[in-house]
């Protein structure tokens, strides 16, 4: 067996340190940092707004769960109510909080005088859900009228998700979990897929929908006992899985409009969803909005008056990064129309302004995730019927960083959560300023005020880096973004002449990007407090560049990406002072796949002393029977595993296939409950690089998916590949 000249071990007795201090931003500080959520909106007054955070501690080795309830148009401080047993909160009305606990819901009345807000009154029971239940996923429908073919309408409706059985029977979902728990074998059989599915192996109990009456007696709220099923007499699962949320459904005064799996379909080898609509209490088969024919659908929402249901949809079944347009449908008249044809980004999350006349809108755009705003002309579209007919292209409200949860407010205001490259979320009120939309450009203009600091205090010391970004011609001449990170200790002032080690991140998907927002996972401000310059590039397959950019992938994952990936490299090293003799590249998913390509092919000349490949390809084709999830590989490689076609496809991109160059030392890790790239993967990698007497160390963490999530061993994972770029690329 012919092995390879490897570079030299380091030597044995070198002692690792994560760097930290009072002005050292580290891996530690990153997973003890508030953690805050999205920001919910008090009906009724819009004066308040809710926002769960959670903290991990290492010392009390905890998280605590906490809500912070902060005024809207005032200067008074958020104030902190601790929620020690977890759980979830929302509004019931104005002044009244229901906090969720395991199977208990409980109401916690407010105080507010425009100068403070305290609850001055231990919380009460409101009622109770089956034991053993664990309903999540709440929305409610407030004082609306609801329909049912029942004579015992209510005012309020409860709507939440559950996993159940087969039967939907959500009071016999604790004697069956026990039952299961103690069966006397532990074979499972299947008949089809899913097998598994991210991290859990397929069984029959799925997320399914349910409602329950909630209503204010004596001023008290009150839930009801009997437990409607919406869905029942049909095999709807949402939210969807593995991360759907309380985004895949909406509620009317009277109806639930979902997104669900179409049944008819493998959904292993298919990303169709449909869209359906269904009466608050079941009693009626759903109905289909979708024509049956497309792809994915995302985030189904009712206009104010409840006439009109709007959703984001892909055209193509099979492909989860087709463009998400935006599809607005009549209830009145069953009236389709597909109303962002004309805007070449993908719709993230949408919502009606109060109004019903206009849109709020995230996507991302050249690595920030902006609000847009887009007026809906009904007359027009209904005039249209249709035929084709002009579109308003949605103008950009925020430019910079990544926003998400908008809650529209009245008279065109909007609560919105941001976070940046420099800290996590927090919560922003805005409100647009006339302008003359005749003008040529897009863009709008919003007033902001921030209304929470989270992480100012903790983040103070560290001076983050905002990060560059730069452009820089790729393959075919295309504009190709990238960004740059400076390490502490950086003064472009001073004149230094120093060079930097480098690290240079690889992101997955492969349809993804590196965006202006906070992550707790492959934060680059991370690597550079520890000293490295960083480099990020979004190259050909990357989001938030146009759909012609994510789709020039397809078949392609050796070529294109990689033509921009090494001249971003070029770019880099030609305007940064990079010291070209200490670089490391890092990569996760698809970037793992890039770490395994590259490693084969040393032509590329990037000049690496180390790599490290998380939870990534080892061999392509393999890939496509072991995966969870088949339509991903079947789209990108242009078939099934054995089809002609797509079995050049991979055999030209695999690198198991270039095995036989791989020479650069390189760290593995990789998740035993990886069910996207199973662990063999990393496996196969590590063995080929062990026997081929390449330096090379795995790490596998048994209990973690494709990402590193437990504190613990998120620091871990943090110590490990600091631990590997300092032995290759560290100070002497």
């Amino acid at each position: 067996m012919a092995q390879v000249n490897s570079p030299a071990r380091p030597r044995k007795d070198r002692q690792f340190k994560i760097k930290e201090g009072a002005d050292v931003f580290s891996p530690k500080d990153l997973i003890q940092l508030p953690r805050p959520g999205v920001a919910i909106v008090n009906p009724g007054e819009e004066d308040l707004v809710l926002i769960p955070v959670s903290q991990y501690s290492f010392e009390t080795k905890k998280t605590n769960k906490t809500i912070y309830i902060a005024p809207l148009g005032s200067t008074v401080s958020p104030v902190e109510f601790p929620i020690i047993t977890g759980g979830e909160v929302f509004f019931l009305d104005a002044r009244t909080v229901a906090h969720v606990v395991g199977e208990a819901i409980y109401a916690v009345s407010l105080e507010y005088d425009g100068t403070l807000v305290q609850a001055p009154l231990p919380p009460y029971l409101v009622g109770s859900f089956p034991s053993g239940s664990s309903p999540t996923n709440f929305k409610f429908t407030g004082s609306k009228k609801a329909h049912t073919q029942a004579k015992d309408d209510v005012q309020h409706i409860l709507v939440f998700s559950a996993k159940v059985y087969a039967d939907y029977n959500l009071t016999a979902v604790k004697e069956q979990d026990e039952a299961w728990a103690n069966r006397e074998t532990s074979g499972k059989v299947y008949d089809g897929l899913y097998v598994r599915h991210w991290d859990e192996y397929s069984t029959d109990k799925k997320s399914r929908l349910f409602s329950v009456e909630l209503s204010k007696r004596n001023g008290k709220w009150v839930l009801g006992t009997d437990f409607f099923k919406p869905l029942e007499g049909t095999e709807h699962y949402t939210p969807v899985e593995p991360f759907g949320g309380a985004e895949d459904y909406d509620v009317s005064g009277t109806q639930i409009v979902y997104t669900a799996k179409d049944p008819s379909v493998d959904e292993a080898s298919h990303t169709r969803q449909n869209v359906y609509i269904a009466p608050l209490k079941g009693g009626v088969t759903p109905r289909a909005l979708t024509t049956g024919h497309q792809g994915a659908t995302h985030s189904p929402i009712f206009n104010p008056q409840g006439t009109v249901v709007i959703w984001t949809e892909m055209a193509k079944d099979g492909y989860e990064s087709d463009r998400a347009r935006l599809v607005v449908y009549d209830l009145e008249t069953s009236a389709r129309w597909y109303i962002t044809e004309d805007w070449d980004r993908s719709v993230s999350e949408v919502v009606f302004a109060q109004d019903g006349k206009s849109l709020f809108v995230t996507a991302s755009e050249h690595g920030h995730v902006k609000v847009f705003h887009l007026t809906i002309e009904f007359e027009d579209l209904k005039a249209a019927g249709h035929k084709p007919h002009p579109h308003k292209q949605p103008f950009a409200l925020t430019e910079q960083h990544s926003s998400h949860g908008i809650y529209p407010l009245a008279g065109g205001k909007f609560v919105f959560t941001q976070s940046s490259l420099t800290g996590p979320n927090n919560v922003y009120l805005a409100e647009l300023v006339p302008f003359d939309r005749s003008e040529v450009g897009n863009h709008g203009h919003i007033k902001t005020t921030q209304i929470t600091k989270f992480g100012e205090k903790e983040l103070k010391s560290y001076k983050l880096d905002e990060g560059e970004a730069f452009w820089f011609d790729g393959a075919h001449g295309k504009k190709v973004q990238g960004w740059s990170h400076k390490p502490r200790g950086y003064d472009a002032e001073a004149g230094s002449t120093k060079k930097w080690p480098t690290v240079f991140l690889i992101h997955g998907g492969p349809q993804g990007a590196w965006e202006d927002g906070w992550s707790t996972r492959w934060n680059p401000n991370v690597f550079a407090q520890q000293g490295y310059w960083v480099i990020l590039i979004n190259p050909t397959g990357s989001t938030g560049f146009g759909q012609d950019f994510v789709d020039a992938i397809t078949e392609d994952w050796g070529g294109k990406p990689f033509v921009d990936l090494r001249k971003g490299w070029e770019y880099a090293l030609k305007h940064y002072p990079i010291d070209s003799h200490r670089t490391v590249a890092a990569g996760a998913s698809w970037g793992g796949f890039a770490i395994n390509w590259i490693q084969g092919h040393p032509e590329y000349d990037f000049g690496f002393k180390a790599l490290f490949c998380h939870d990534g390809i080892f061999d392509t084709r393999y890939g496509g029977y072991a995966t969870d999830e088949l339509f991903f590989w079947d789209h990108d490689f242009g078939g099934k595993p054995w089809d002609k076609h797509a079995g050049k496809i991979a055999e030209k991109f695999n690198p198991s296939e270039f095995v036989h160059k791989w020479s650069t030392p390189q760290l593995i890790v990789h998740g035993g409950k990886d069910y996207r790239l199973a662990e063999t993967e990393g496996l196969s990698a590590f063995n080929a690089l062990q026997q081929r007497g390449v330096p090379s160390r795995l790490v596998l963490f048994p209990d973690e998916n494709h990402w590193v999530l437990k504190p613990a061993n998120s620091l871990k994972w943090h110590y490990e590949v600091l631990r590997w770029f300092d032995e290759w690329v560290g100070e002497e």
